[in-house]
Order: structure tokens, then sequence, then C-alpha cells
């Protein structure tokens, strides 16, 4: 083998370029003629919210490493502001494309099929009396207009929230002389408003979006003035909630009163209406303490996710990805009793291919039936009304030990989290927050049952979150398992999570922040034993980032001895594949489809007795050090010959995919001629008709 510095920066790529690059994948996505359009209107809205997203967290903690000094990157050696600089530069790209996008490919694909956005300019005489009303009766009732001078100071602008600055001439009541002024525009005005049917164009639908119809009629807000000019802004600001492990004592009221300040957090980002004067500009700019490389300039809303709107205010079934029902597997329609399912064997579920319906009916079920005595389970995010919430209260009130593991600091859904368990806790259950310091990232559920006088563990274990939505759109695997185990291993684990106890050896689970780093890293070196070895090697592995400098080292080392290295990365990747003489046998692909591809899975080909793990874990330090997570292994030869034939088809995708190259750019994954193979089309076929 030969002698190199694996730690060496050029074998790295910047994470958050890498998420850049995402993002941009994405967008692509808005950009393929050949999807459904309403559905790339979808991809244009999550590229926008992601970049948000990005700032707020990603942008925001750079910021802050450097007004404390802390200018040293990561293993790919950029410092962070050559990191800054460098994703001004991309973000600026990236903005600019969606928005030609929206003006070149979007708006007259709308308007081919009768919908059309007007605004200020292209109103006929009576939709500009429709909206002048509407801004009257709707809009400017709610509308507080603020004049800025010494006696009325700039006030607080909210974290993404629709503004307008406005520059007047002429005196006020008061005789005073007004310059400027701001209009902040409250959460609760829709963003897009459809317009009545229009006399004579059977088929057409007109929408306006607030910001023009604002615009249009701003002037009415300011009676006696002149009104120069107005433009839109939007202020990004930090939105990471901060919460000091060694001071804190009571962490849900920590997280509360972090909440109340998250809107006004130190501003990350100036977005204005690309026609915004310079002056009005850099007086944003000196006021939220940013610079010109804080600053973008848009030609359109300056909130384009609010465009996803769309998607339910149109009824044109025929612009969208064709409606599918999520199978059931024919074990668990022919038997009621999930319980006896379980026992005849493990039940493996690929959402959104299969219903989520039964792990639903697995918690019901539990809190229904007399011989549970309790119900213990991980909780990151479920969404609003969660049926898996209801399940869990039936089963307090009936008497049940029910225990949930509630995640505080699940980013964006902490408020939603605090309120499902106050629920829980009205209901009688025991609520925990897990164990400061680590977010409880696992995703388990634990049914203890009393059979014939002995008591029985039925586990569910996750790659995804227990939320009835996102299963519809994401993929992940879930198992349903009554191994003894597998059961001993949960028990101790949720007994970590709810009281003082020991490091617990585990009989067939990894786990974080104790076993699954050093775990995976094991298996590597035995695959790269088995190459040295002159044998068959492989390892695939399928994840949504990987970052993380020793598992990437270890996957270096493993190539050059000969391992075939198969990588799905959806999104962040810092590895270099296909370097010469280091990364040769490794490739990495990235698969962006009409389902968000969550699930985590790793194969190693161990000498011809494979292992596979699903896992609740990226390959990132977080998930390995911070976090509690579990990887469970596969053990049914159908269901691991069943994930592997997943895996191929992933590996195969040559319309969906997108395959890195050595100098950390992607292109699309090329057909040369074969048949279209799209993963996720040949999934949704294989589950029409279920099996197990």
């Amino acid at each position: 083998m030969l002698d190199v510095n694996l730690k060496a920066p050029e074998y790295y790529i910047n994470r958050e370029l890498s998420f850049l690059d995402f993002n941009q994948r994405v967008l692509a996505q808005a950009h393929d003629e050949r999807l459904p359009l309403l559905e790339r209107i979808r991809f244009l809205g999550i590229s926008c919210s992601n970049l948000d997203e990005f700032f707020e967290i990603r942008v925001a903690s750079l910021k802050q490493r450097q007004e404390l000094g802390s200018l040293t990157g990561g293993p790919d050696g950029m410092t962070v502001p050559e990191q800054l600089a460098a994703i001004h530069e991309r973000a600026a790209a990236l903005v600019k494309d969606q928005y030609e996008l929206l003006h070149q490919l979007v708006f007259p694909a709308l308007a081919a099929e009768g919908i059309h956005f007007v605004n200020a300019k292209t109103l006929t005489p009576a939709q500009r009396q429709w909206v002048g009303d509407y801004f009257a009766k709707e809009v400017e009732p709610v509308l507080t207009p603020l004049g800025l001078d010494p006696a009325r100071p700039f006030p607080r602008i909210q974290n993404k929230s629709l503004n307008f600055i406005v520059r007047l001439s002429g005196k006020d009541a008061f005789g005073r002389d007004a310059e400027l002024a701001v209009v902040q525009v409250p959460r609760s005005l829709p963003r897009i408003i459809r317009l009545p049917p229009t006399t004579g164009e059977p088929g057409k639908t007109y929408f306006v979006f607030l910001s023009a119809v604002i615009s249009t009629f701003v002037a009415q807000l300011f009676s006696g003035m002149k009104v120069e000019g107005a433009w839109q802004f939007r202020v990004t600001r930090n939105s990471d909630l901060f919460v000091d492990d060694e001071e804190v004592d009571n962490l849900l009221r920590a997280i509360e009163g972090e909440l109340a300040q998250r809107r006004y957090g130190a501003a990350v980002r100036l977005e204005t209406s690309l026609d915004c004067p310079e002056d009005i500009t850099n007086f944003l700019l000196r006021h939220f303490a940013l610079t010109r490389d804080d600053l973008y300039q848009v030609n359109g809303p300056v909130n384009l996710n609010r465009l996803m709107a769309i998607y339910d205010l149109v009824d044109r079934p025929d612009l969208k990805y064709p409606p599918f029902t999520p199978c059931i597997p024919k074990r668990l329609v022919a038997k009621e009793d999930i319980f006896a399912v379980m026992r005849e064997g493990e039940v493996l579920l690929h959402h959104p291919f299969e219903s989520f319906a039964p792990v639903i009916d697995f918690l019901r079920q539990a809190a229904a039936d007399p011989d549970v005595l309790a119900i213990k389970q991980t909780l990151y995010r479920t969404g609003p009304q969660s049926p898996v919430v209801d399940a869990l209260v039936d089963a307090a009130r009936a008497g049940k030990e029910v225990t949930v593991i509630i995640e505080l600091m699940a980013r964006f859904d902490e408020a939603a989290n605090i309120q499902l368990a106050t629920r829980l806790q009205e209901a009688g259950a025991h609520v925990m927050y897990g164990v400061v310091g680590y977010k409880t990232h696992a995703k388990l559920i634990m049914v203890v049952r009393r059979e014939r006088g002995k008591l029985r563990r039925y586990c569910h274990c996750g790659t995804g979150n227990y939320h009835p939505n996102t299963a519809r759109v994401y993929t992940d695997y879930g198992l349903f398992t009554c191994d003894e185990a597998v059961g001993e291993d949960l028990h101790e684990l949720f007994l970590q999570l709810t009281s003082p106890t020991r490091v617990a050896t585990m009989q067939k689970i990894l786990q974080s922040p104790f076993t699954l780093h050093e775990g995976l890293l094991e298996k590597t070196r035995r695959e790269m034993a088995f190459a040295r070895e002159g044998k068959p090697a492989r390892i695939i592995a399928k994840m949504n980032a990987l970052i993380e400098p020793q598992i990437i080292q270890t996957l270096y080392s493993a190539a050059m001895a000969g391992v075939k290295i198969d990588l799905i990365v959806r999104g962040i990747c810092a590895l270099r594949p296909g370097l010469p003489g280091i990364s040769e046998n490794i490739t990495v692909r990235s698969v962006i489809g009409r389902f968000l591809e969550h699930s985590r899975v790793y194969y190693f080909h161990n000498d011809g007795s494979p292992e596979i793990f699903c896992a609740s874990a990226d390959w990132m330090e977080r998930n390995f050090f911070r976090r509690i997570e579990v990887c469970f292994p596969i053990e049914r030869k159908p269901h691991r010959d069943r994930i592997v034939e997943d895996l191929e088809s992933y590996l195969a995708d040559n319309e969906q995919a997108w395959v890195l190259r050595p100098d950390g750019k992607y292109e699309r994954a090329n057909a040369d001629g074969s048949p279209t193979m799209i993963a996720q089309q040949v999934l949704l076929q294989r589950h029409a008709d279920c099996n197990d």
C-alpha cells in the first residue's frame, strides 16, 4: 500500500459547498421538463427552503466562529473567511438560477396550462379593481406602517418575514418631513391570492402574489404623502438554539426561553428586490450589521418557497405525480393480531412503497391489549395531530406504563414537541427528554406484553421518524421484531435514556455514542483484511451525509487494499471518489427523485456471509459522538436479499442519479444507451403486489 497522508486537505470536499451542490441537484429537478409541472415547482420551493435553513444554521455558525476569532477550517483546509466567500459566490449563482427558472420556465409553463400570475403591469382594469378592493378589505386593516425618525426607531424584524421599505416625500400630519417607513407583513396573510374567474375565459385561473398587491397599493397607507418607491426585503437570522449543557437545570424551560428569541437572532442574510436603490440597500445592510457579501437581490418575491402553495391551490392531477397507494405486506393483511405475525418472524417495511399504517396499528393494538403492560418509545418528529401520539395517549389512559423519550432539540420542531410532551404528561405518560448534551435521534418502540406467565418484548426499529406524513414522501425502512436479544438491547438502551446506568454491552445493536463508530470501522477493516487475502470484499452504504474524517480515512485505506465500495449519499459528501491510487475503488452517487431518500443502510460482504444493518445515523461526527443513535441488524435472509436488490437498483439508476467526480463536481449518471432505470419507479412497481 502506498505511504500517503490520508488526512491531506486535497482528499476532502468542503461540507458547506457540498451542501450547496446538493441543493443545486434539487433545483435541477425543477428544470427537468420530463417531470409534472407542479412537481417541478415543489422542487423549486424545496431548494429555496433548504437554502433558508442553510443560512439560518450553517452560515450563522460560520459567522459566529469568525466573530470569536476561530478561523480554522475542517479537514478540507478552507478557513472560515474562505468558506464564507465561497458560499456567497455559490449561493448567489444558485439564487440567480432559481429566479431565472421562475421567469423563463415556470411562469410560461403555467400560463400554457391556463394558470397565470398577474402583477401591477399585467392586471386588467377589472382585476385591478378587485385587487384594490381586496387590499382595502383584507390587507390594509392588518398592516401597520412604521415611520423611521428619532422618535420611531427601526422596528424589530422577524426572521424570514416579508417587509417593505418605503421612500416618502412631503410632510405628515404633524408637519414633519418623512423620508422612510417600514411595512411589516403579518404571516397570517396568504402569500398567493386567487382572483375570481374571468368571464369569457373558461379554464383560466389567475393568481397574484401578496407582495405584488402591497407594492401596487402601498400608497394608500400614506395618505397625503408621496410614495417615491417601495421595495420588499427579508432578513434571515441565526436560528440555532443555544442551551448550556452545564448550566441548564430545566431543559424544557431553557428551550422555551430560547424559542422566544429565535425570531430575532443575529442577521446573516439580507434579500431585497432587484430594483432596490443602492442607498436603501446600504442603509439596510448597516442596520443589520451585514456586508455586501450578505446581500442577495432577487427578481421576484423574496420568499420563493411560498410558491409551493400553488400545488394545493390548483386542482390539476395531470400536473402532478400519479397517485399511488402504499401496500401492506400480505402477512399483516392475513392476520389482525400483529403480535402473532411477529412471533412467526420479523416483518420489514419499506416506506413509502409500503404503508406506515402497520406502525400505527402496532401502537393501537398495544394500547387496547389487556396483556400489554408497558410501551416505551422515542419521538423526534411526529407532526401535528399525530395518530402515533393519539395511540400513546390512549395507552396511558388505559393504565399502561407509557414512557416517551421526546427530543426537545429536534430543529424547528421544538415548539411542537413541547406541546405533545404536555399532552402526553396530562394523559399520565412518563415523559423524558433524554440525555442533556446528546440528541435522542434513535427511532424505537418497545412493547412489553405478558404471555403465559412470562414477559415478552415486541419492538419496532426504524430509520425514519414516526411521522405519518413524511412516511409518504421519505424512503425509510422499519423492522418489526420480537427477537429476544434485540428486545434486551432496547431495554438497556431505554434504561440509559431514563435513568443513571452503566454503558451496557449490546448483543446485536450498535449504538451511538458508544459502539457505532468503532463498530463500522471494525467491519470496514475486516473487509480490508479479506481483500488483502485475495477474497472478494465489498461495502455498500446508503445515507444522507458522509463527512466524519476517520470513517473517510478508513474507507480510503480499504479502497487502497482492494475493497470495492459503493456509496449512495443523498446530500453532503466530503469524500473524493476516483482519486488515482487512493479511491479508485470507491463510487459515490446521489439520487434525487420523487421521494426524499432518507434510509440509512450499511452492507458488508463479510467473506460471503453478508451483514446488513439499518440505522438512524448518517456518517457524521454529530451522529457518532453527540447523538443517541441505533443501528440494527437485518437477519432474515429474504429481507437481506430484498435490501440488496433495493441497493443494486439505486446503483443502476441512470435517470435520477448523480455521480460524484474526483474534482468534487456531480454529473448525471450516463445511461450509455441502456434502458432507462429509475430506482424509485422500480420500487413502486416491485411493491405493487406486496409480499414479505
